[in-house]
C-alpha cells in the first residue's frame, strides 16, 4: 500500500503491459509547487501525497462543492521521499495535509513532530485496530496486504498445489520459483521482510531467509521488475516471458488483473498465498504550520467519509478502514480476505528497521 506500495501501477501494468505501479493522478488537480503559502482564510486546501494518491473526479468535486474548498494535490514521489521533504520543511509545510505515511514509517513521522493532533469527524467509524496513534496526530485512511501472488496456470499445468504459507516457500517443490523485491530499495520487499519478522521473531527470521536463499529465491530491485518482468502470471510478465510463478506483490493484484484485461476473464489469472502477508496501514495528518488548518481538518474528515472510502478500492487498490464502507463487486469476487496477516509494532519497526535491512542484505544479497 503505500507508495512505496504503488498498487495503482499494477493496473497500468495490466492495461499497458509495462509500467510502474504509481498511479498518475487521474481525477485530481496537481499542484506544480508550493501550496502551503495559502493565507489562513484561503479556500484552497493542499494535500501533499505520494504518487499513488487518486480519487474519482466526481467524488472530489462533491467534497469541494459541499465544503467550499478547492483541493490541490502535490504529489512528491514515493512515501519515503515525500515524508523526507515534510520533515525537512517542518513548521513551514508545503501543504495542509500529508497523506501516505504507513506503519513502516509512522514512528519516524511522529518522532519528528510534523503533525498537529486532530480527531477527525467520523473516527468512531474506523476499525479500532487501525487507530495506532492515540493522540490523533494521524488518521487511518486505508489498509492493504503485501502477499506472495501465484500464477494459477503454472501450478495447474504442473499439478502442484500453490504455496499458502511462509513455511511452504522453503519446501523443495517450490525451489527457484519465487521472486521478491530488495528490502533495502522496495516497500513490498521491506513488507515481506517484516512478515518474516512477525512470523518467526527476532531469533528466527534470519534463519528463515537463509533457507529461502538456499531454495533459490530471486531478489530484484523493485516491484515493477519483479511483477511485470519476472512473474509469469501478470500481464506484463506473460509478455516478457517471465519464468517465476511466485512473486511478492499485493492481495489486491488479482482484481486489478481482471479489471484491466480486455476482455475481462471470468476468473483472475493469479492467486494470493494468504499465509504470507504483511498488513500495511496508511495514514493522513494535519501538517504543523498548515496555512489552511480549517480546510485541512475538513479534508481529513472527507478522507474517512463513506464516499471517499468506497471510492478508494478501484482508484488506489487498497481497502477502506471504516466499518460501514462497502467493497466493489470486483474486489469481493476476485480478491481475498486476509484474516491473519503478520504485523509488527511501528515502534519496533522504527527501532530495528535499519539493522534488520542490513542483516537481511548480508544474509540474502551478499
Amino acid at each position: 500500500m503505500s507508495t512505496t506500495r504503488k498498487i495503482a501501477g499494477v493496473a497500468l501494468a495490466a492495461a499497458l503491459g509495462a509500467t510502474t505501479l504509481s498511479a498518475c493522478g487521474g481525477g485530481t488537480k496537481d499542484a506544480s509547487a508550493g501550496g502551503a503559502a495559502d493565507a489562513p482564510k484561503s479556500k484552497t486546501v493542499t494535500l501533499v501525497s505520494h504518487d499513488s494518491f487518486n480519487v474519482t473526479d466526481s467524488v472530489l468535486k462533491e467534497f469541494e462543492q459541499q465544503s467550499g474548498y478547492t483541493v490541490k494535490v502535490l504529489k512528491s514521489g514515493d512515501a519515503g521521499a515525500a515524508l523526507n521533504q515534510e520533515i525537512l520543511t517542518k513548521g513551514s509545510p508545503r501543504g495542509d495535509v500529508f497523506f501516505g505515511v504507513d506503519n513502516t514509517l509512522l514512528s519516524r513521522a511522529l518522532d519528528n513532530g510534523i503533525f498537529t493532533p486532530y480527531e477527525a469527524k467520523g473516527l468512531a467509524e474506523v476499525k479500532p485496530e487501525y487507530v495506532l496513534d492515540k493522540e490523533h496526530r494521524v488518521t487511518p485512511v486505508d489498509s492493504g496486504d503485501i502477499c506472495v501472488n501465484y500464477d494459477k496456470q503454472y501450478f495447474a499445468d504442473k499439478k502442484l498445489a500453490p504455496p499458502q504459507t511462509l513455511d511452504d516457500l522453503v519446501k523443495p517443490e517450490y525451489r527457484n520459483l519465487l521472486v521478491t523485491e530488495n528490502a533495502a530499495t522496495s516497500s513490498p520487499g521491506l513488507g515481506f521482510l517484516l512478515a518474516s519478522v512477525g512470523k518467526f521473531g527476532e531469533d528466527g527470521w534470519k534463519d528463515y531467509w537463509s533457507k529461502l536463499k538456499a531454495n533459490g529465491v530471486e531478489v530484484v530491485d523493485g516491484w515493477e521488475q519483479a511483477y511485470n518482468e519476472r512473474f509469469s502470471g501478470s500481464a506484463g510478465g506473460r509478455k516478457a516471458k517471465g519464468d517465476r510463478p511466485l512473486v511478492v506483490s499485493y492481495a489486491s493484484s488479482p482484481p486489478v488483473e481482471v479489471l484491466y484485461a480486455d476482455p475481462q476473464p471470468a476468473e483472475a489469472p493469479t492467486g494470493v498465498a494468504t499465509g504470507t502477508c504483511f498488513r500495511q496501514v496508511e495514514f493522513a495528518g494535519l501538517l504543523k504550520g498548515a496555512g489552511n488548518e480549517a480546510g485541512g481538518k475538513a479534508l481529513l474528515d472527507f478522507l474517512i467519509g463513506k464516499k471517499f472510502q468506497e471510492d478508494m478500492p478501484l482508484q488506489m487498490f487498497v481497502n477502506p478502514v471504516t466499518k460501514d464502507a462497502v467493497l466493489p463487486e470486483l474486489f469481493t469476487k476476485h480478491g481475498v480476505v486476509v484474516d491473519k496477516p503478520e504485523t509488527v509494532a511501528p515502534d519496533a519497526i522504527a527501532k530495528n528497521r535499519e539493522q534488520w535491512v542490513k542483516a537481511w542484505s548480508s544474509t540474502v544479497v551478499k
